[in-house]
C-alpha cells in the first residue's frame, strides 16, 4: 500500500529521474483513475444490475491492471529512447526462444529503436485507458494477450526471468476479454446503457465498436 501511496503520488525511482515534469504524467493518471471512478459509480447509481459482487471485483482487477501498464510506460521515458526500453529489447534479441524473432530484433528493429518505442509506449498507454474507463475492453485484452506473447517467447530463455510470469498475464487479459470486462462497470456498458449512437447503431463503427467491447 505505501508503494501504491508513492506511484499515486509521483515519488518513485523512475518517476524522479524526470524532476518537476514528472508531474505531468502523475496528473494524467490521476485524472483517468478518477474518470474510471466515476464512470463506475455512474454505472452503479443507473443500472441495479451493475451491483454485484462479480462486476465489483471485476472492476477492480480491471483497475489494478490498467495501473500496472501505465506504471510500466514510465520506464519507457523519454522518449523517443529510454535506456530501460533498449536494454529489454537487447535481451530479447539475445534470449528469443524463436532464431527468427531474435533476428529481428537485432537486425531490424534494435538499429530503428527510435521509431519503434514511440508507438510501443503509446499502445501502452491505449491498454491503460481502456482499462481503466473499461471502454472497448474485449479488444484491449486480445491485443494484450498478443503484445505479451512476444514477450514470453522473446524472453523465454533470459536467465533472470520466468516465462510463466508472462503467461499469467496473457491468462488474466484474456479473461477480461472473455468477461466483457468493460460492461462491469465501465464505459462500455454505461454507453449500452445510455442508448449511445456508437454502441447501439446499425452502421459499421457501431459493429466494430460492439465486437470491440
Amino acid at each position: 500500500m505505501y508503494d501504491t501511496a508513492l506511484f499515486l503520488i509521483g515519488d518513485t525511482g523512475d518517476y524522479n529521474r524526470f524532476g518537476a515534469a514528472k508531474y505531468v504524467s502523475v496528473l494524467f493518471y490521476l485524472l483517468l483513475l478518477a474518470a474510471g471512478l466515476f464512470v463506475a459509480w455512474r454505472n452503479w447509481t443507473e443500472d441495479p444490475s451493475q451491483r454485484t459482487v462479480r462486476n465489483v471485483g471485476i472492476f477492480v482487477m480491471r483497475l489494478i491492471a490498467g495501473g500496472m501498464w501505465f506504471q510500466g510506460t514510465i520506464w519507457k521515458l523519454p522518449l523517443p529512447v529510454a535506456a530501460g526500453f533498449k536494454y529489454w529489447l537487447e535481451q530479447e534479441g539475445k534470449f528469443s526462444a524463436i532464431s527468427l524473432q531474435g533476428a529481428l530484433v537485432r537486425d531490424v528493429l534494435l538499429p530503428h529503436i527510435a521509431l519503434l518505442q514511440p508507438p510501443v509506449y503509446l499502445l501502452e498507454i491505449a491498454f491503460t485507458v481502456s482499462l481503466t474507463l473499461g471502454l472497448a475492453v474485449r479488444l484491449s485484452g486480445l491485443v494484450v494477450v498478443l503484445f505479451i506473447l512476444q514477450l514470453w517467447l522473446g524472453l523465454y530463455n533470459d536467465p533472470t526471468e520466468w516465462p510463466w510470469t508472462y503467461v499469467a498475464i496473457a491468462f488474466a487479459h484474456a479473461m477480461f476479454a472473455v468477461s466483457e470486462a468493460g460492461q462491469c462497470l465501465g464505459l462500455d456498458n454505461l454507453l449500452r446503457l445510455r442508448g449511445a449512437a456508437i454502441a447501439n447503431g446499425r452502421g459499421i463503427i457501431a459493429a466494430a465498436y460492439r465486437l470491440a467491447s
